[in-house]
């Protein structure tokens, strides 16, 4: 197996530690430091720290696009119980960091949205990649009357994924999975069940 390049070592730094410490928490020296890279290499490879954390930015959306597909995956289970499944697996990996790490795109929106307009398009799209599948799901739930059809599946989809990093925050203040835990209750036996009427 090749070894990594200074490049994707410098990435696999950076990741890290701007999902630890945030954007302006993250300096090119403690990158450079961290990848074990020589002192200058950082330029050899990046134009600027914004061109660095957009790449951070899309492996970290991709990251999460595969915990989506994965969870969405279609294997006979309901389309809310994929739903559900794809809300826990987000779940585990917080647990993972004891409430504190948060979603690093949720982060990055808070910082930098209003600062880079490169890095607010990024992330932009990047929430798009991942509300794309989620919609899918829920329109497919929709047709087998698995999910009610009172709202449109993108709508809803939009919704799940805006209410959803709200509880991220919430549990990042409180330390606690408990705004996650409400989040999951709420949504799944009101908006994401069945109408009675239909």
């Amino acid at each position: 197996m090749p070894r990594p390049s200074v490049r994707e070592k410098l990435l696999d730094a950076g990741f890290q530690l701007i999902w630890r410490n945030g954007y302006a928490g993250t300096g090119v020296r403690d990158v450079v430091a961290l990848a074990g890279a020589r002192p200058g290499s950082f330029t050899n490879h990046f134009r600027s720290k914004e061109d660095f954390a957009s790449e951070i930015v899309d492996r970290y959306g991709s990251y999460v696009r595969t915990v989506i597909d994965d969870a969405l995956s279609d294997d006979g289970v309901s389309g809310p119980d994929r739903l559900r499944r794809y809300l826990d697996a987000i779940t585990t990996r917080l647990a993972a960091a004891s409430w504190e790490r948060g979603c690093m795109l949720g982060n990055l929106c808070l910082e930098t949205s209003h600062h880079s307009e490169r890095l607010r398009v990024a992330l932009a799209e990047i929430f798009e990649r991942w509300r794309a599948p989620l919609a899918a799901c829920i329109a497919d739930a929709q047709a087998k009357g698995e999910i009610a059809r009172r709202f449109d599946a993108d709508e809803l989809a939009d919704v799940l994924l805006t209410g959803w990093q709200g509880a991220i925050l919430r549990m990042k203040v409180t330390r606690s999975p408990a705004p996650l835990e409400s989040f999951k209750k709420i949504v799944f036996t009101s908006i994401f069940g069945k109408d009675e009427r239909s």
